[in-house]
């Protein structure tokens, strides 16, 4: 079994282990056949393969069958550290589940692992609108790393929580994004990814806190949690770069077609307005806030009182007080109120706020590109009270600038802002797939390089 599952984690040494996994390998491929990429399982793929957690030499290059993928096992190397954060930052990292946190760390771990699946069924019918070789490549990568991913939460389920893991690891096949009596745990990965457009938001927002999350976990006093997180980091941040990349591409072809033309509405010469891309901006980001939870939570305070999850970087010297004990969070209101939170309760909020500034960086950087191009319209990211469903602004009615606004007048106005099925219909006449090398659809400039230091007409798929 240890043969098929590239690993540092001394699989050959853990019979009771292997016995499990092996038990759940073909459960997982199972789940792969029925909702994993659609048509493509003979189609062999230049995939990168994690073969080590080393920093230089970490992973190869090859074509291979996705369904024969060799998902592994990797943990970053163990450090000299102390939990740092928290009722006790002087304590040694567990390396076993501390008793009295078993029932936490086992929730933290399957919310983690039950996103990554649930990406892979969001994605599924992609493959079949791919506007290049290039990006349905990228596609399938991050669908069989969102599939290790899975697998890496399995192995901390399987290896530390007994019959309970098991029957967690189990879980996390049975229940199916979108599904209605057996849907994926958290909002955001029931949404419905129906086009390309939707994957790079998908990719440039909900990865990015998935980012977050990760990296939150990384300083977890649990050291496999935090070796595990670490080394899922390395992959996540091709996931980002898929998404914010892709956004930046079309963002590109639309501004050349809007000067090439002289006019904004340019769906008839073949590409996406800025103002409908917009809208998928608006509903993605809105829909990413939520996964960061409430801005006031006893659980966010528990977590990080116990040294199981801390701050974005908790380590680094950004935070004088990594006890969090005597200041607060100062939430603002859209009606131009505060209102002041222990910062111990407003983890989730210090969270959210970290990947807003990310998120910012990269509209800057889209809006560089309609500057250089001499486009009049900028893209933006809508207030944080708009369309949310969990937490503070939970069912509050806000337009994209923040100003508060009747139900009525949200409910009347709900489709200038966020896609409508027309909207999506609109995009899906663009979307044809292109499979030769080298081509690309008319929507979407080409990247800016290849893959792996490959020419842009290199053959990354290859179909039976």
């Amino acid at each position: 079994m240890s043969g098929e599952i590239p690993n540092n984690v001394d699989l050959d040494n853990d019979a009771q282990l292997k016995r499990a996994l092996s038990t759940w390998h073909p459960r997982f491929l199972q789940w792969w056949n029925e909702v994993g990429p659609d048509g493509f399982d003979t189609s062999r793929v230049y995939l990168r393969t994690a073969i080590s957690a080393s920093s230089e030499g970490w992973a190869n290059y090859a074509y291979v069958r996705m369904p024969e993928y060799r998902w592994g096992i990797f943990l970053a190397p163990q450090l000299q550290r102390k939990i740092g954060f928290g009722d006790h930052p002087e304590l040694d990292p567990w390396q076993q589940v501390p008793g009295e946190y078993r029932k936490e760390l086992r929730r933290i771990i399957v919310t983690q692992g039950d996103t990554e699946p649930a990406s892979v069924e969001q994605q599924r019918h992609l493959g079949r609108t791919a506007p290049s070789l290039y990006d349905l490549r990228n596609l399938f990568q991050i669908n069989v790393e969102e599939a290790r991913h899975l697998w890496a939460m399995v192995y901390l389920l399987q290896r530390y929580f007994g019959r309970d893991g098991r029957e967690e690891a189990e879980e996390l096949l049975t229940r199916r994004s979108g599904h209605q009596d057996h849907p994926r745990l958290l909002n955001a990965f029931n949404a419905p990814i129906r086009d390309w457009v939707d994957l790079f938001c998908f990719a440039m927002f909900a990865d990015r806190d998935g980012k977050y999350q990760l990296e939150s976990l990384s300083e977890s006093g649990f050291d496999p949690l935090s070796r595990t997180t670490r080394f899922m980091l390395t992959e996540e941040a091709f996931h980002m770069f898929v998404g914010e990349s892709g956004i930046q591409r079309i963002v590109q072809r639309t501004a050349d077609l809007m000067r090439e033309s002289g006019r904004d509405d340019i769906h008839g010469l073949g590409g996406i307005e800025l103002a409908l891309l917009q809208k998928y901006i608006n509903s993605w980001y809105s829909e990413s806030l939520d996964l960061f939870g409430g801005e006031d939570s006893s659980n966010a305070a528990a977590y990080f009182a116990a040294g199981l999850k801390g701050r974005y970087r908790e380590a680094s010297a950004s935070y004088k007080d990594h006890r969090a004990l005597d200041s607060a969070y100062r939430l603002q209101k859209p009606d131009g109120t505060a209102e002041e939170i222990p910062m111990r309760r407003a983890m989730n909020a210090v969270l959210r706020d970290s990947y807003t500034q990310d998120c910012e960086r990269g509209l800057a950087r889209w809006n560089k590109e309609l500057e250089k191009r001499a486009a009049g319209a900028r893209l933006y990211l809508p207030a944080v009270c708009f369309n949310r469903k969990v937490g503070a602004f939970a069912g509050l009615a806000c337009d994209p600038q923040g100003k508060l606004l009747s139900a009525d007048e949200f409910a009347a106005r709900r489709d200038e802002w966020l896609p409508t099925e027309q909207d999506r219909a609109r995009v899906a006449e663009l979307l044809k797939p292109v499979y030769e090398p080298g081509k690309i659809a008319g929507w979407i400039a080409p990247p800016a390089r290849g893959v792996n230091n490959q020419p842009l007409d290199f053959e990354y798929v290859v179909f039976n």
